[in-house]
């Protein structure tokens, strides 16, 4: 697998989840971008890497799944981390980045040797007011519906490849 500073530097956080779909689903993504570092803070009852539908939805990538880190807050998920990415649907935050740019913005702090966590919220309620007080930088997907956010493990997919590529332009010298 192609391994690339950012792949070192980036833990994806997602907290409080709810389905185990969505757990399985974002193992998947982070894995066909080449991350291995998955965080899950204080999970629903049913969406532990353990729970049968997040392995089936962990296709070819149980290993993200399995060695996903558990944390009972965002602030111990987040300790030690030196730029923190929030997630929000929300309109209206100031001095928000469009994924395209944050993966810049990240994959120059790893060419830094800094550490990097993508925070992203819960299905149904995403972040919470006060999760952002732990936060560097806030990210939202441009929506063109009127839908306010996407798939829990969609976004995460988004936002891995955005990284990637962005890695891959540095690399080559294109960014």
């Amino acid at each position: 697998m192609l391994s690339l500073p950012i792949h070192r530097a980036t833990r994806f956080v997602l907290v409080r989840p709810h389905y185990p779909e969505n757990v399985g689903a974002a193992a998947r993504a982070l894995k066909t971008m080449g991350f291995t570092k998955l965080t899950l803070v204080k999970p629903g009852r049913l969406a532990g890497p353990e729970h049968e539908m997040a392995r089936k939805m962990a296709v070819k990538s149980l290993d993200v799944l399995e060695n996903a880190e558990r944390a009972e807050s965002l602030a111990l998920a987040v300790a030690g981390v030196d730029h923190v990415f929030m997630t929000s649907s929300h309109r209206g935050i100031s001095g928000v980045l469009v994924p395209r740019d944050a993966a810049l913005r990240a994959v120059e702090l790893a060419a830094a040797n800094r550490s990097l966590a993508i925070v992203l919220g819960n299905e149904k309620t995403g972040l919470d007011a006060g999760d952002f007080e732990l936060g560097h930088s806030v990210i939202r997907i441009p929506m063109a519906a009127d839908q306010p956010s996407i798939n829990l493990a969609q976004a995460v997919q988004l936002l891995a490849y955005e990284l990637f590529l962005a890695a891959l332009a540095l690399r080559s010298g294109h960014a």
